[in-house]
């Protein structure tokens, strides 16, 4: 893989079903380089298999699907342009035009069907007076960004990466009539996210933080309220951070995932985001599964609720396995294991639909009864390079889970350790583009999940809380020994890269063990985390919780005068996650003392660049790393 091939990935996304388990609905994403942006469309397939699937729609960005009760319709987003918003749009299955329900200056969320086909839910982003695009001049022009009155900052959760400001613009709840008559049932500054109905179409639960510290703590509830916007009240005490709510077939409970806010509801890093239920009525939450050992799938996990129980995609040494969990918190059996990720589910007429990704495609789709049908082949004629598995152990005896993604040829190969961000994340069982890309190019790329990572349950990720640093590099640089033991890996050419944490992770090993790296390159890093802590959109509570203490002992921005490695950084220009200063701050110490570093800067981006920026700065970013790497390895 080159970079010029990111267009020929074709990526499906979270499949429907409809009600007599016969056919299946999915979007297929695509970057588009003629427009600079993504494009999506619906393809349908008989769930038997017996026929090829086709394109159902030919929207500019259509996903999202979902099947109504009684069959006859689709749901779905659209955005009609690049530049678009996503409205809701619903389409006849057995043929005939699609119609768009909405017209939200901001656009919508996933949509939700009532029980009775008659009604959708969503949520949507509601623009203050003369705000986002709303307001006009007296000669009836639109009024700019800058152009906008200033804003009143009083709560520290107040904005996030690659949304904007949020309290100008709160998240409410909608329903909408098939005849496009569309309803808000919420008011009020809180936001209100991802409603779904009760079996009898009465209420709808969701999330919104309805105490009274909301927005300067980490906590919400799980929230419910009629469908006509009244009785709306919290289930859950403001002690978990939850989501996906979802009521369970009889209504006398919902089930939701959740990780613990912690101490002062400020405490919430590496914490499982496990599975709860609490009654319909409200009161204690009971967990379903141990919030030790499971984690919901990050990012784009998902639960339903089907007859038998709660699915749940939880991660498990690298792959994201599917599970069963009964209601009565019995053990849960596993629908779906291997060596795989589960990327999206439904269920419906006793067939399970699922999009898998493996180590050799970017995602299919299957039908899974007794046995498992595939049905698409999204991803025919990729040659994967495939990972293979290698465990370490550090030298306390701790065992290193990872992987070696070779390129073609004998060797001896040179190396690149390539860190993953979070850092309660984990790398895994499926292709991944950067991966693929630097093996293209001729590196061995060596990545696993160090202590720090999910996926190990909790207890592997806490031992890096106040001493990031040293004990994440204590296992990164076990693995990389341990894949260096292969002859046809060269140990005196080595590369280190990563991003978020991957890059305060290239960062410190560059500034600690610079002798065992001849370049690095250093992404949306956090590199200080004194002015992180109050410039990241979620620094006035992550760096307390992940760093604890000691700012400056576990900053890499304090080793800057060790640092000799070549050092490219890479940032963008709008991440506020990771803002820009951290990588200025560290780009200056180096230049001062005349290191030798870059520094590439994109203009326009947040801190998803390397995931889903522009393809043309994504492509680019690509070439700017090989570029780097070829020069100093």
């Amino acid at each position: 893989m080159k970079p010029a091939d990111l267009p020929q990935i074709r990526t499906p996304g979270p499949p429907a079903i409809s009600p007599d388990g016969a056919t299946v609905v999915v979007g297929v994403s695509r970057a588009d380089l003629a427009t600079d942006a993504y494009t999506s469309q619906l393809w349908i397939v008989p769930a038997d298999g017996g026929a090829a699937p086709r394109q159902f729609t030919q929207g500019w960005h259509d996903s999202a699907p979902r099947f109504s009760p009684d069959g006859r319709w689709v749901a779905f987003l659209r955005r009609v342009d690049k530049s678009a918003k996503p409205q809701l749009w619903v389409m006849p299955v057995g043929g005939g035009e699609a119609r768009r329900l909405t017209g939200e200056p901001l656009g919508v969320g996933t949509p939700a069907w009532s029980p009775d086909s008659t009604r959708l839910a969503f949520s949507a982003r509601v623009p203050q007076e003369a705000r986002y695009g709303t307001g006009r001049t007296a000669d009836g022009e639109v009024i700019g960004a800058d152009g906008e009155p200033p804003r009143r900052i009083t709560q520290l959760a107040n904005r996030i990466d690659g949304v904007g400001f949020l309290r100008d613009r709160p998240a409410h709840l909608f329903v909408a009539g098939l005849d496009g008559e569309v309803t808000r049932i919420t008011s009020g500054e809180r936001d209100h996210d991802d409603p779904r109905w009760s079996p009898d179409g009465e209420w709808l639960t969701f999330v919104s933080a309805r105490h009274e510290e909301w927005g300067n703590d980490c906590a919400a509830d799980v929230c419910v309220v009629r469908a006509d916007g009244s009785g709306l009240r919290a289930l859950t005490g403001a002690e978990y951070q939850p989501s996906l709510p979802r009521f369970t077939p009889d209504g006398t409970a919902v089930v939701f995932a959740a990780a613990p806010a912690g101490e002062g509801r400020v405490d919430p890093v590496l914490r499982n985001d496990s599975l709860w239920s609490v009654s319909a009525e409200g009161g204690a939450v009971r967990p379903l599964l141990d919030p030790e050992e499971y984690q919901l799938a990050m990012p784009g996990g998902d639960l339903d609720v089907i007859p038998d129980g709660v699915l749940f995609a939880n991660e498990r040494r690298g792959a994201v396995q599917l599970l069963l969990v009964p209601f009565d918190g019995a053990p849960p059996t596993a629908v779906v294991e291997g060596e795989r990720h589960v990327a999206g589910f439904a269920w419906a007429g006793g067939v399970l639909a699922a999009t898998i990704a493996g180590p050799a495609d970017w995602g299919e789709v299957y039908a899974i009864r007794a046995g498992e049908t595939r049905l698409t082949g999204f991803s025919d004629g990729f040659e994967a390079l495939e990972p293979v598995e290698v465990t370490a152990t550090a030298p306390d005896g701790y065992p290193v889970h990872g992987w070696v993604v070779r390129p073609a040829g004998d060797g001896p190969h040179p190396v690149l350790l390539m860190i993953h961000g979070g850092p309660y994340t984990q790398y895994g069982w499926r292709l991944f583009d950067e991966a693929q890309v630097y093996a293209g190019a001729g590196y061995a790329v060596v990545l696993g999940n160090p202590r720090g990572s999910s996926g190990y349950g909790a207890a592997h990720g806490r031992p890096i809380r106040g001493n990031v640093g040293e004990v994440s590099a204590v296992d990164l640089l076990a693995l990389l020994d341990a894949a260096l033991k292969s002859p046809d890996l060269d140990a005196g050419r080595v590369g280190v890269l990563g991003g978020s944490h991957g890059g305060f992770m290239t960062t410190w090993l560059a500034g600690h063990h610079g002798d065992r790296f001849r370049a690095a390159v250093s992404e949306r890093a956090v590199n200080g985390i004194d002015s992180f802590a109050s410039s990241s959109d979620i620094g006035w509570y992550f760096a307390d919780s992940l760093y604890v203490r000691d700012f400056e002992r576990q900053s890499p921005l304090t080793y800057a005068d060790r640092i000799t490695t070549p050092m490219l950084i890479i940032h963008s220009e709008q991440d506020w996650r990771c803002p820009v200063e951290q990588a200025y701050r560290l780009f200056v110490a180096l230049k001062r003392r005349g290191a030798p570093v870059e520094l590439l800067l994109f203009p326009g981006e947040g801190h998803e660049l390397s995931r889903s920026g522009r393809p043309s700065h994504r492509i680019q970013r690509f070439e700017a790393i090989l570029e780097w790497f070829g020069r100093f390895i």
